[in-house]
């Protein structure tokens, strides 16, 4: 083991029942004064068809109760706020607490959606200063703040091409991914009526050029590419790939994920990229634990602008602002504008940073991963000797001999503190260990993490049954995952009930 200090109290270890199983008769957690009206039997006030039934067997539980039940589960749980959390591809990083005191301003926290445009004029000018940010960073014409996530960003980009091919009279069918992209690409291929066609990637782990040529068509509508790509491998040959595309009529999509890698540093429409989302809640903090919230803007070249989802802010010549849907746009992809406290706190990380320490934040991520990246070399088998960008992926070829793979690392890790890294991804690794730092972590923290990554790989060979065996020191053990992710129990079940089955 490491020195590494526990970051959980003792007391947090214990098994915490359920509040079910706290419940007490005839405790309550608030006592509410006289409302001072007349009483009128419930049947007066709303009949009975709309009433909901008695609710059985609801627990019982004091003000207490509840507090410290959800403050000890809460202290269980990891968290950026303790360490470091290596999610490859995911970029779960410390959010400024600057970030946090703005989002709540009471104008902008207390506003809605439905008030008039002239009542949120300073929320609708945070978005328009937003757009002309994301714009200068990513070199392209218009930016729309409208879709909820990355994913839908992607969905948002694919249905553009589709809009624009309709406008030239072409119904073209594939589009063309690499093995290396995020897996939701050929989702949201898919989900917009198109085919995809694999390109196989080199031994460098890029794009190789004679696919393209391969592949490319007079039905290709353009590829989606991942920059960099679940590799940690910028895809250095992009300008030559878009200039293919375009010779043939097709248009270059990028799965901005992986901004933060080269934000400030490069620019996507300089690289001949047509469409681009970016996951605000990624780049730009508001790490997305627990499935959300987030911010997934699409920007467009001079080629797409016009089908941009949602709507535009536009500054009127009064100096007004007012909210624009593009000529040709593919519509809402959701209610209203967008995630609104994300693109708060992504203006103000922006804002904070600064052009220089947004260059920055893509050095420090970079130099971080490599940082990692030779520090575990030779102790953990190097997917790819290509030169990795804000993320690295090992596999556990090394630790062949000794029985224990990837998912038995990522289960010790756990035992030393830290969260486990993305495993099992990109699928064209077997074995993956896909490590993304950062670039708010320190060396220490740097440090610390691969004193326990190379422990576990001597564990591996003297004690092999301690690794395949762990965690040992969670409250949890070894979940059957597979079997809850297909069959998960989400009712409590009284004792007597489980104990008749």
């Amino acid at each position: 083991m490491t020195d590494r200090p526990s970051t959980t109290p003792e007391i947090a270890w214990r098994n915490e029942p359920l509040l079910f199983e706290r419940s007490r008769p005839g405790r309550v957690g608030v006592m509410l004064p006289p409302s001072g009206v007349e009483e009128r039997p419930l049947d007066e006030l709303i009949p009975a068809e709309l009433r909901r039934g008695d609710l059985e067997e609801l627990p019982e539980l004091s003000e207490v109760d509840v507090i410290r039940h959800f403050t000890r589960i809460s202290r269980k749980n990891y968290a950026i706020d303790l360490g470091l959390y290596p999610l490859g591809s995911c970029t779960m990083k410390h959010n400024p607490r600057i970030n946090e005191e703005v989002v709540r301003y009471p104008g902008l926290s207390q506003i809605h959606p439905y008030q008039p445009e002239e009542t949120v004029q300073g929320c609708l000018e945070l978005m328009w200063h937003l757009e002309r940010v994301l714009v200068e960073l990513t070199g392209m014409q218009r930016v729309s703040l409208h879709p909820s996530a990355g994913a839908q960003g992607e969905l948002a980009g694919v249905l553009m091409i589709r809009k624009a091919l309709e406008a030239r009279g072409e119904n073209r069918r594939y589009l063309l991914i690499p093995d290396s992209a995020h897996g939701t690409n050929p989702a949201s291929a898919y989900m917009a009526g198109f085919q995809v066609k694999e390109l196989v990637s080199n031994d460098r782990g890029t794009i190789d050029l004679e696919e393209v040529v391969r592949e490319m068509s007079d039905e290709v509508a353009g590829a989606m590419i991942t920059v960099p790509n679940t590799l940690g491998v910028f895809e250095d040959q992009i300008v030559e790939i878009a200039d293919m595309l375009h010779e043939k009529g097709a248009f270059l999509y990028c799965d901005g994920a992986n901004f933060n890698a080269y934000v400030g540093k490069a620019r996507p429409g300089q690289m001949g990229v047509d469409v681009l989302h970016m996951n605000l809640h990624k780049t730009f903090t508001t790490p997305h634990g627990g499935g959300g919230p987030g911010a997934g803007p699409v920007a467009a070249s001079h080629r797409l602008a016009d089908h941009l989802p949602g709507s535009l802010v536009e500054r009127a010549e009064d100096g007004t602002f007012r909210l624009r849907t593009p000529s040709d746009s593919i519509g809402r992809l959701r209610s209203f504008s967008s995630q609104f406290g994300i693109l708060t706190r992504a203006l103000c990380y922006i804002l904070s940073m600064g052009g220089r320490g947004l260059a920055q934040v893509a050095e420090n991520a970079v130099l971080n991963a490599n940082y990692l990246r030779k520090a575990l070399e030779g102790t953990y088998h190097l997917a790819h000797e290509t030169p990795s960008l804000h993320e690295v992926v090992f596999s556990d070829r090394t630790l062949a001999d000794t029985g224990v793979t990837t998912l038995d690392v990522a289960k010790r890790l756990m035992d030393y503190g830290f969260h486990p890294p993305t495993i099992y991804f990109p699928l064209i690794v077997h074995g993956a260990l896909m490590i993304e730092p950062t670039e708010t972590e320190g060396k220490e923290e740097l440090d610390a993490f691969v004193a326990a990554m190379k422990a576990i790989a001597r564990e591996a060979r003297e004690s092999p049954e301690l690794v395949r065996e762990a965690p040992h020191e969670t409250p949890v053990r070894r979940c059957d995952e597979a079997r809850a992710a297909r069959q998960p129990v989400l009712r409590w079940w009284p004792a007597e009930e489980e104990a008749a089955e």
